[in-house]
């Protein structure tokens, strides 16, 4: 296996990134967190994960577009850095890493909830905290362990959703099962109608819905593990937003069907719920077990993710030089150490507010996730209009709908953070994220910008940081010599 010059192993495969997108993306937000999304909505969620994924697919060929034209480990990030500049590229790179462990915490959160369907008496905390612990110790293999895993984790919950779709299917037409419910596909309008909590209702969905795309943009990220970033960049972004629709709105669509949407309650995970309620007892224990892979595929999805763009920050001085420590096997495992820690936090609070803790971290989560879509979509329109036209006419991977189609992504996308303030439960994201973006704008006025940032020269192994001299430990001030 090659070692490229930053450091990081180029270990990964198209089918790799593939599903480490799948794998982000179809966790929690689908198996969890789709029973909140019905609550805001009802049947009429399936219009807005349709008109959701619409958008997230401008963002994803965005970001492509950028990512074939230079794969880089920092990805949206750097690309921020270069087209709008330092403080933009600071604020979305570290905006993103807190958005991967805000959505670590909520898939953890998952994993105890999941274990409580076997284990009612156990407290979840403790679920929690094995979790975190496995997660974290796979992820400091190998790049190309970590690829394998989440190849296998999530083939195994897409064979299980398709599975879950053709048995709904059957549960409906042949009437299996002995719930008592009304089961057919007259449920998603009898009840109140398709918009049954009206347009308010469909509206307020997006909060959720939009949380569950969160971790597609990871594509840009493993564009710096890539082995052909040309050809498998383009591969996988083109695949993974139609699959992840029709799964959505598939299994959605399944579950409203066989039990009306204003009995799904957040107990545990609608699908298996769904199906203990009919009475297919074998069927639940077995989905229960394809939900928790799935919550520990996002997990590790997003720890990778979080780490490398850690990285990268490191790389633009825009993060302690601590962070460029490398393996002998190109993982950079300091920040998967400093992911580890702070998702230790999680497990205190699932000790702390078990009962709440989901809907806030979501919704903070889907704060964190449209400020990252905001600022690709916005680096993509800076970086188009810097382009001559014989440059952009070379591109490998242009953007479709250039440029109507990323304005109304952006319109899009500024109308759903406008959407967190106006219910009481997800109002805290606004806050939670006025005072994250404070706080990088601090950070950056008093450190980054009087250091005038740029990129190291190399990546630092374990013994070059040991090496650094005592006065800079953090190596914030740069090699000797090096030009600030």
């Amino acid at each position: 296996m090659r070692t490229d010059t930053a450091g990081l192993s180029r270990g990964l495969r198209s089918r790799h990134i593939r599903f480490i997108a799948l794998g982000s993306a179809i966790g929690t937000g689908l198996f969890y967190g789709s029973s909140e999304s019905i609550k805001a909505g009802g049947p009429a969620v399936l219009l807005a994960y349709l008109v959701g994924g619409a958008a997230v697919f401008l963002v994803l060929r965005s970001l492509g577009e950028m990512a074939v034209a230079s794969p880089s480990a920092g990805s949206f990030g750097e690309y921020a850095t270069r087209h709008l500049g330092p403080l933009a590229g600071f604020t979305t790179g570290w905006t993103y890493a807190f958005e991967m462990v805000i959505v670590c915490v909520a898939d953890i959160t998952a994993v105890g909830v999941y274990m409580g369907f076997w284990f009612p008496g156990v407290p979840r905390w403790i679920w929690v905290l094995a979790a975190v612990l496995l997660i974290g110790a796979l992820n400091l293999v190998s790049v190309k362990v970590f690829g394998e895993l989440e190849f296998w984790l999530s083939l195994v919950k897409i064979v299980a959703i398709v599975a879950m779709i053709a048995a709904g299917v059957c549960v409906i037409a042949f009437g299996l099962g002995d719930g008592d419910g009304h089961v057919g596909l007259s449920n998603l309008w009898s009840n109140g109608g398709f918009f049954a909590n009206g347009i308010d209702g469909f509206v307020l969905s997006f909060a959720v819905v939009m949380f569950a795309f969160g971790g597609t943009e990871i594509i840009g990220v493993t564009a710096g593990e890539a082995q052909s970033p040309e050809k498998t960049i383009p591969s996988a972004v083109n695949s993974i937003p139609l699959r992840i629709i029709l799964f959505y709105v598939l299994t959605l669509a399944v579950i409203m069907s066989i039990t009306p949407w204003q009995d799904i309650d957040s107990s545990g995970s609608p699908f298996v719920e769904i199906f203990a309620g009919v009475g297919l007892k074998s069927a639940a224990a077995v989905l229960n077990l394809v939900v928790l892979t799935a919550a520990l595929s996002a997990i590790n999805s997003d720890i990778f993710a979080a780490g490398r763009t850690m990285f990268g920050l490191a790389e633009r001085r825009q993060g302690p030089a601590v962070m460029l420590r490398v393996t002998r096997n190109g993982v950079p495992w300091v920040t998967t150490l400093v992911m580890i820690g702070a998702l230790l936090l999680g497990v205190l609070m699932n000790v702390l507010m078990p009962g709440r803790i989901f809907l806030v971290i979501s919704s903070i989560a889907t704060f964190a996730t449209v400020w990252v879509w905001l600022m690709i979509l916005l680096t993509h329109v800076r970086a188009r209009r810097a382009m001559s036209a014989a440059e952009a006419a070379s591109l490998k991977f242009p953007a479709p709908f250039w440029p109507y189609g990323q304005i109304a992504a952006i319109v899009f996308m500024a109308a759903v953070m406008v959407l967190l303030g106006f219910h009481e439960s997800t109002r805290v994201a606004l806050v939670v994220g006025a005072v994250w973006l404070a706080l990088l704008a601090g950070v950056h006025a008093l450190w980054v910008r009087p250091r005038r940032p740029g990129p190291r020269p190399v990546a630092a192994t374990k013994e070059q940081v040991a090496g650094m001299p005592d006065g800079d430990p953090a190596g914030l001030e740069g090699p000797a010599g090096a030009p600030r």
